[in-house]
């Protein structure tokens, strides 16, 4: 097995400012142990060019070209539906692909701070869930087994940031409708667990609509608000989110008759997010956590009825993380995550409160060369989960290679449950500046 892989950096002057461009590339193997097949043979190249600019004035391109030989993760060609055409990516062929990943401008104006352009914005302090994370939607084409910086979509988006005394008011206009990119069904890591995905009875004919999309530039755009505050120790923000809710809504209804037909029909809902997240130091811990609230959410029934086979509830989540590194070069950290259903009905496929635990150990060995760790990932409602070993050696500044496993367990109905078959070993070469 071989792998080649190269970056460079390099600067220079121009009539437009300091320009500075650098590049990574990567290249991972996974093989599933379970079907005992290649899940994904990948490289991913991704250039960024940055262009100091005058008057604190700045410009940022970032692009991606992916291929993958294996081709089970998005089999063919993804129609991409979820994906506003401004944002979709370009295909070459079944194995490769060319995406403009970030596109954006920044400038100060007066005391605020002006972001324009393709961007990710990042919210919350959750580790490997997300509850207010939620203003990108994310690439689900490996489950969520993909870091979430690769697996985010950025947006185009008007994002400022206007301090008022100690504090900072971020503001958010996102026209672009984009949704999460959601995998389709021959693909490896497609849905199946009833909590996303209507049970039809054996017999029955499916006939699924195609997405019922926002297209509206104006009155369709989300608009979101943070206001961040550091007070007494703690680090503080306060959010707001009115958006499409990036899961689409699948309505149904039964035609009865000699053939019965179930007619899908998904449609995007709106929301509306309030939440904050909170964190402080205590001597060796660190405690944090995220609160959220949104209205208007749909979740799957277990029957059709008069509502098309769907409920609505407000929903009330929250994670509370615990960090500690009082042993040299450790890192231990526990979270409990919980979502509350408001309205809950006894129809729901999923229970009124649910439950996820989360543990991760980190040790570095060798002046920080060598890191291993491990992250565990537990439902209590369904028993199920994911087991994520990993061992990351940084042979040189800019070049680090690693080996890993994904572990899923616990019955198929379950959201981890559903992989169980596509555990896998995977191994990688990173090479950057």
């Amino acid at each position: 097995m071989c792998f080649s892989t190269w970056a460079s950096e390099t600067g220079t002057e121009s009539t437009f400012g300091n320009i500075e461009y650098s590049a990574m590339l990567e290249t991972q193997w996974a093989y599933g142990v379970t079907k005992k097949s290649n899940q994904k043979f990948q490289f991913i190249y991704e250039p960024e060019i940055n262009i100091e600019l005058p008057n604190n004035q700045k410009f940022t391109m970032i692009g991606r070209l992916r291929g993958d030989i294996s081709d089970k993760l998005e089999p063919n060609n993804p129609s991409q539906t979820e994906i506003s055409p401004i944002s979709r990516r370009l295909l070459m062929g079944d194995h490769a692909e060319l995406a403009l990943r970030e596109f954006y401008y920044e400038a100060t104006v007066g005391e605020t701070y002006l972001t324009l352009g393709k961007q990710q914005i990042v919210w919350g302090q959750a580790d490997g869930l997300k509850l207010l994370d939620v203003v990108n939607p994310q690439d689900f084409r490996e489950f969520i087994l993909d870091n979430f910086t690769r697996s985010r979509i950025p947006l185009w988006t008007v994002n400022t940031e206007i301090p008022i005394h100690d504090a900072v008011l971020q503001l958010i206009w996102i026209p672009d409708q984009t949704y999460h990119a959601l995998p389709e069904s021959n693909s490896l890591y497609a849905f199946t667990s009833p909590r996303l995905v209507p049970d039809v009875p054996p017999g029955i004919n499916v006939n699924l609509h195609p997405v019922n999309k926002p297209n509206r530039f104006f009155a369709d755009a989300d608009y979101g608000a943070r206001l961040m505050h550091f007070v007494g120790g703690w680090d503080l923000t306060l959010n707001y989110l009115y958006h499409y809710n990036d899961n689409p809504v699948l309505f149904r209804s039964l035609i009865s008759g000699p053939q019965p037909t179930i007619t899908i029909t998904p449609r995007y809902k709106r929301s509306h997010l309030i939440g904050g997240t909170f964190s402080n130091t205590f001597g060796d811990f660190v405690l944090r956590g995220e609160v959220g609230y949104s209205t208007d959410r749909y979740f799957l029934a277990e029957h059709i009825n008069d509502s098309g086979g769907v409920n609505k509830s407000d929903d009330f989540a929250y994670v509370f993380g615990l960090d500690w590194s009082g042993i040299e070069n450790t890192f231990l950290s526990m979270q409990l995550f919980q979502s509350h259903l408001i309205h809950h009905k006894a129809e729901f496929v999923r229970s009124k409160v649910d439950t996820t635990l989360t543990s991760l150990i980190r040790r570095n060995f060798i002046n920080d060369t060598v890191i291993a760790e491990v992250l565990w990932i537990h439902s209590t409602n369904d028993g199920d989960g994911l087991v994520r070993p990993k061992f990351s050696y940084e042979w040189q500044d800019n070049i680090k290679v690693w080996a890993g496993m994904d572990i899923f367990y616990g019955n198929q109905t379950g959201l981890f449950g559903q992989f169980s078959r596509n555990d896998r070993l995977i191994v990688g070469i990173e090479w950057g500046m």
